[in-house]
């Protein structure tokens, strides 16, 4: 399984005049703008950040999901959520031929944690043997930072201006993510009982 983004979150899309003030950095000055490429670099590892630990995709974009072999005949789990939208399945063989699966066949069973791509009628499509299926979609809580919940932007926040103070440090050691992350985060963590996978 390979999961590869598409799209990136546009610059203009991160709070970067929002984090500048939450790190309490001057203005006023003729380099006001100095170190928006750093605050904006340290926004989106923290986001990345986030995101893996929650599995939620925050600001909206697209995705391409490679398989070999379904775990389910009748279904696959994504491995992201919440999916908005199935926009492509197709089926490559061995050799590289492609052939794309009518939208009529599989319909996209939305979940906050386990979205799952389904057969519309009792099996998803065979894969041949070193084919794979590639699933195109788009995934994100929000198309917009003002459009998430308060409380992952605010651990987006803490997080980046975690790292943004400590950008200097070389140490290896100590907690990996500061407390209020983790108590902002841990709602939206999907709960796996006896060893789940995606």
């Amino acid at each position: 399984m390979m999961l590869m983004e598409q799209t990136q979150v546009a610059a203009a899309a991160l709070p970067v005049a929002e984090f500048r003030d939450h790190v309490r950095l001057g203005t006023g000055f003729g380099d006001d703008g100095l170190q928006d490429g750093l605050l904006e670099r340290v926004l989106r590892a923290a986001m990345v950040a986030v995101e893996a630990r929650t599995g939620k995709v925050l600001i909206a974009r697209d995705y391409l999901l490679a398989v070999g072999a379904w775990r389910d005949p009748g279904a696959q789990v994504l491995p992201v959520a919440p999916v908005r939208a199935i926009t492509a399945l197709s089926i490559t063989d061995r050799l590289g031929a492609e052939r794309v699966i009518p939208a009529g066949r599989y319909m996209l069973e939305p979940d906050m944690h386990r979205p799952r791509l389904v057969s519309a009628g009792f099996l998803l499509p065979q894969i041949p043997v070193a084919g794979q299926a590639r699933i195109a979609f788009t995934a994100g809580m929000a198309d917009a930072w003002d459009g998430l919940p308060a409380d992952l932007g605010q651990a987006v926040m803490l997080l980046a201006a975690h790292y943004y103070e400590h950008r200097h440090e070389t140490a290896v050691g100590g907690a990996t993510m500061p407390f209020g992350v983790n108590a902002l985060t841990e709602r939206y963590r999907a709960l796996r009982l006896f060893g789940g996978r995606v």
